[in-house]
C-alpha cells in the first residue's frame, strides 16, 4: 500500500512537471534546417555561421543548410526569415546591431526583441587600407579626410553593415565625411580595396585578416579602445590611441530565431548553447584566428550584451540624419 502524503503528493508533482519540461525540450528536426545568412558567402557572418551550424548538426542529427541571400544591407535574407513559417526550420544570422536597427534605418519593420538570439562571437572592426596606399597610420588617413572631404573612398558592405557602422563612428568622431562604397557582403568589400576599387574599408577583422597576413591590406587601426593581436602579422593599435577618448560598443553576431517557433525548438537550443556551444573549440579556435572574441551567450544575456552596440549605432545615424523612425520612439532611449 502506497500511502501519498503531501510532501510526497509534491515531489511527484514536481517530478512530472520536470518529466513533461524535459520531455517537450528534445526537440528532433525531422527535415533539414535552413540559415539564412543575408550576406555574400565568405564574409564573416558566413564564415561563422557555418563553424556553428556544422557543431549543431553533431547534436540536432539532422542537416543544416546555409543560404545566402544578400540585399538591402542584410534586410532581405532577415526579411524572408521572419516571414518564413514559424515552425522552426528557418533561422537567420547576422549582427545583432543590424538586426536591432532595421526599424530605425527603415528597412525592416522588427526589433532583436521579436528574436531569439544565440550568440556566438564578437566581431571587431579594423580600418585596413590598400598597400598601395599613401597612408602608413591612421593619423594620416584622417588628415587626408580632412583635406579632401567626401574624397576618400571607403568600401563596406551596405548601410546597417559593422563596417558602416564604424566608418561613420570616425567620421563623426574627427568632424570628417568619406564617400561610401557599397557591396553586398564584408568579404566583396575587402576585395574591392585588395583591387583598388577603393583605397579603405571598415569591415570586420575576419573578414580581412588573410588580405593582412598576405600584406595586400595595410591594418592602421581597430575600431575601438583595445589593440588586436592577428597570428602571422602582429598588433593593431586601438583607435582610442588617434582619437583620445575613443569607444565602440561590442558587436556580437550569431543565429536569429523568430519568436513564436514552437517552444520545443528554443528549448533544445537553450540546452545546446548552454552544455555544448559554450564549450566549442572549433568555434574558440575560429576566433581566434579570426581576431574575434568567443562569445557564447543566449536568452535574456543575450538581449542585454547586444543593446549598447543597437543603442549606440541607432543614435549615430539619427545625428547623421539618415534615421527614418526615432530611435526613441521604438525603445531605444538616447545614450
Amino acid at each position: 500500500m502506497t500511502i501519498r502524503t503531501p510532501l510526497r503528493r509534491s515531489l511527484l508533482a514536481a517530478g512530472l512537471v520536470f518529466a513533461s519540461t524535459a520531455a517537450m525540450a528534445q526537440w528532433k528536426p525531422d527535415k533539414p534546417i535552413s540559415i539564412i545568412v543575408p550576406w555574400a558567402a565568405g564574409g564573416s557572418t558566413d564564415q561563422v555561421t557555418r563553424v556553428t551550424a556544422a557543431e549543431l548538426e553533431k547534436h540536432l542529427n539532422q542537416k543544416i543548410v546555409i543560404l545566402n541571400q544578400p540585399g538591402a544591407s542584410g534586410s532581405v535574407g532577415t526579411k524572408n526569415a521572419f516571414e518564413a513559417p514559424r515552425d522552426g526550420y528557418t533561422w537567420a544570422a547576422g549582427g545583432a546591431k543590424d538586426l536591432g536597427t532595421y526599424k530605425v534605418l527603415g528597412m525592416l519593420d522588427t526589433s532583436a526583441k521579436d528574436w531569439h538570439l544565440y550568440l556566438n562571437v564578437a566581431h571587431i572592426a579594423v580600418v585596413g587600407v590598400n598597400a598601395d596606399a599613401p597612408y602608413k597610420t591612421m593619423d594620416e588617413l584622417i588628415a587626408a579626410m580632412k583635406a579632401k572631404p567626401g574624397a576618400v573612398a571607403v568600401a563596406t558592405a551596405g548601410v546597417n553593415s559593422s563596417g558602416h557602422s564604424a566608418i561613420e563612428a570616425i567620421a563623426r568622431a574627427t568632424g570628417t565625411s568619406y564617400k561610401h562604397v557599397t557591396y553586398d557582403g564584408g568579404n566583396p568589400a575587402v576585395i574591392a580595396t585588395v583591387a583598388g576599387e577603393t583605397e579603405v574599408t571598415t569591415q570586420l577583422a575576419a573578414e580581412q585578416t588573410d588580405m593582412i597576413r598576405a600584406k595586400k591590406i595595410r591594418p592602421l587601426a581597430v575600431v575601438g579602445d583595445k589593440p588586436l593581436e592577428i597570428e602571422g602579422h602582429g598588433t593593431i593599435p586601438p583607435l582610442s590611441q588617434f582619437i583620445p577618448g575613443f569607444k565602440d560598443p561590442i558587436n556580437y553576431f550569431g543565429i536569429f530565431v523568430p519568436k513564436g517557433v514552437p517552444p520545443e525548438v528554443t528549448q533544445t537550443l537553450d540546452k545546446l548553447w548552454a552544455a555544448e556551444i559554450s564549450k566549442s573549440d572549433a568555434l574558440r579556435k575560429y576566433a581566434q584566428g579570426r581576431g574575434a572574441m568567443f562569445a557564447p551567450m543566449a536568452g535574456e544575456e543575450a538581449q542585454k550584451a547586444v543593446f549598447p552596440a543597437i543603442q549606440a549605432y541607432a543614435w549615430t545615424q539619427q545625428a547623421a540624419g539618415k534615421a527614418k523612425v526615432s530611435p526613441d520612439t521604438v525603445g531605444i532611449p538616447k545614450p
